[in-house]
């Protein structure tokens, strides 16, 4: 006992010699980073006006801080709802809505998935809209990277090939009645005498709003006939006495073979392509 009480008497006297001698160098260290070297080079005196400022809440209220910060929010606004404005004023609705159509009256639920129908669409709009997009990249684009317009003047060079699709694709279905919907909506605004006169506050909602009713128009007559299909399978099932079997588990693999047979995903994008009015 005495002898492990030495041992572990001599193991304490050396951890604090240890400890001693790493506070002894780490004084010196400190020192150092406290005390700057006398040969560090002064500091810079730049003038106040060279000085990044963030500012604070009396800088932001003020007129000049007020409109940076609204430009900045308005950039960032209209950054996010560009997917939706781009796909809002393309034929892109109509084809979604027309293949979503066809997915429910075929009666499978997720086949082709929602990706398949969504590329589709996409590829689709992007073959109509290649000419409209064109116009908009040498009318505006181009003379505003060169210096030959201004902002404004490329907003309204890009806006008009927009705007004269939308109005191509109402007239063409015969929905000019949308047009005169959102303008009692507008107040103080005079009788437009074409669809150049029309706001484009109005053109949009309208040009949607003639969209889906096309595509729902189009959809019945893609569902109508898996519709018939459908009700002759019921009705022989009920005649046959088979009742616990379910009409739609048996009309299903006869939905398919009549759409693959009649080359149904060719009828159905060439009436989709042939449904917009050219842009020329």
């Amino acid at each position: 006992m005495p002898e492990t009480h030495a041992v572990a008497t001599r193991r304490l006297l050396a951890c604090g010699a240890v400890l001693l001698a790493c506070l002894s160098f780490a004084r010196p260290v400190a020192a150092e980073t406290v005390n700057p070297p006398a040969n560090q080079p002064p500091s810079l005196n730049l003038p106040e006006d060279l000085i990044p400022s963030v500012g604070g809440p009396k800088t932001w209220s003020s007129p000049e801080g007020l409109s940076s910060t609204l430009q900045v929010m308005l950039l960032l606004s209209v950054l996010s709802m560009a997917p939706a404005v781009l796909l809002m004023t393309t034929c892109f609705v109509r084809i979604i809505v027309v293949l979503s159509l066809l997915r429910q009256a075929i009666g499978t639920q997720q086949l082709p998935p929602t990706q398949v129908i969504t590329a589709l669409a996409m590829f689709m709009s992007l073959l109509i809209m290649t000419p409209v997009w064109k116009q908009v990249y040498d009318d505006a684009v181009v003379p505003y990277t060169r210096h030959e317009i201004t902002a404004e003047q490329a907003w309204k060079a890009g806006v008009q090939p927009v705007r004269r699709f939308m109005s191509l694709q109402i007239e063409r279905t015969q929905n000019t009645e949308d047009v005169w919907l959102f303008m009692n909506y507008l107040p103080e605004h005079p009788t437009p005498t074409s669809y150049d006169d029309v706001p484009l506050q109005v053109l949009l909602p309208a040009f949607m709003l003639s969209e889906l009713k096309t595509a729902f128009l189009i959809g019945f007559q893609i569902y109508l006939p898996f519709l018939i299909l459908d009700m002759v399978v019921a009705s022989v099932m009920v005649s046959m006495g088979m009742l616990m079997l379910p009409p739609s588990l048996v009309s299903l693999p006869f939905k398919i073979l009549l759409f693959v047979l009649v080359d149904g995903w060719r009828l159905v994008v060439g009436m989709l392509l042939q449904s917009f009015q050219p842009f020329t």
